[in-house]
Order: structure tokens, then sequence, then C-alpha cells
């Protein structure tokens, strides 16, 4: 019997997987959780073989939870699941070294699927979305784009943030269009609205 951690935040998404998952002869739903912040410690706790977890959770973001998780339970394989396959989540996913991604529209029977493959040794990626993010890099944020962003989403201006960080307000605002273009952003609202989803800040 395969044992399964269910982290999705929205309440109908989660109960929708947790009864098409329990529909499987070979699956059980030990857990199931909304935050992000309780996935290590509910898996410590139930001990699941897979973990399928949602990456745009509330607290600790999907990605750095299953990170964390894949360091305090090797043993237990993760499949990420999300809405909108963009290089940044797929390069976050597949340099953590977890087991698959999985788009949330696929059919049941693929989830079904994927979770016997990574169960298997088997790594669950769709294979263009993975070329793209691996030839593009498009959406692959450089550590100072992150540190610009991150004070753009705390409400800073160009000013304020080229103060803080000894620039001028100029190579910040270039900083800003670079970044809005890496994801493919219409602008600077989207683009941290993006960012925060993929768990980049």
């Amino acid at each position: 019997m395969v044992r399964l951690l269910i982290a999705e935040d929205a309440h109908m998404v989660r109960g929708a997987l947790v009864a098409l998952l329990n529909l499987e002869p070979d699956f059980t739903v030990v857990a199931e959780i909304g935050h992000g912040d309780e996935i290590v410690p509910t898996a410590r706790r139930t001990r699941p073989d897979v973990a399928l977890i949602d990456v745009g959770l509330p607290g600790t973001d999907g990605l750095t939870a299953a990170a964390q998780l894949r360091a305090t339970l090797p043993e237990c394989r993760t499949l990420i699941l999300t809405s909108t396959a963009r290089p940044a989540v797929v390069r976050r996913a597949l340099d953590a070294g977890l087991e698959g991604l999985l788009l949330k529209d696929a059919p049941p029977d693929r989830l079904a699927a994927a979770v016997r493959d990574v169960m298997t040794g088997q790594r669950v990626y769709d294979q263009d979305m993975t070329l793209e993010a691996l030839t593009l890099g498009s959406g692959i944020l450089t550590p100072r784009e992150t540190e610009v962003l991150a004070r753009a989403a705390d409400g800073h201006d160009a000013g304020h943030i080229a103060a803080q960080l000894h620039l001028s307000a100029g190579t910040v605002r270039n900083y800003l269009t670079a970044i809005v273009s890496k994801l493919n952003a219409r602008n600077r609202v989207d683009a941290i609205r993006m960012a925060r989803e993929d768990g980049l800040i």
C-alpha cells in the first residue's frame, strides 16, 4: 500500500485529490494539509511514501517545503503539483532533486500513474517543459534580481531600493525591467505575483 501525503491549500481541490487517490486500490491518503509549514512535521508523524505538494502553498512555499522534506525524510518521494509549469518552477524542482512535477490539469489516471512511477524510482517531468527550462533559462533570477524584486514586493520604490543596495535608481529600474522580461510578466506587479507563486521571493 502506497501511503500519500497531500499538501494543497484550496480545500475543494485537496478534497478532490484525496477522494480520487483513495479510489486506487493500492493507495491510502495518510495526511492532508493546507500549509507549507505543516509538511515536514506531518510527514515525520505519518511517514508517507509519496508527498503530493502544491507549489503555491501559504507559509513555506511548496518547493522549499519539498526540499526540506527531502532532507528530513529522503525515503519519501515528492511530486510537485502546479497550475502553470514556468521554467523557474521546473528548474527549482530539478535542482532540488525532486522526483516529479505534474500539471494540475493532467488527467486523473496520469496522476495515479505518476505516483506509481516515482515509487519505482522513475522521475516524472514533462519533456517539453523540462527542455524549455534547461535551454532557455527563462524565469531564473540572479541573487541580485531576487533581492531587488523582494524589496519591490515589500512596497519600496526604485529610489529607496537603490539607497538600500548602494546602487543607482537607474540600475534598479534596469533590474526590474529585466525581471519582468525574464518572468514573461505583464508588469512589475505581475512579476511579483509570479515570483511569489513560484517561491522565488
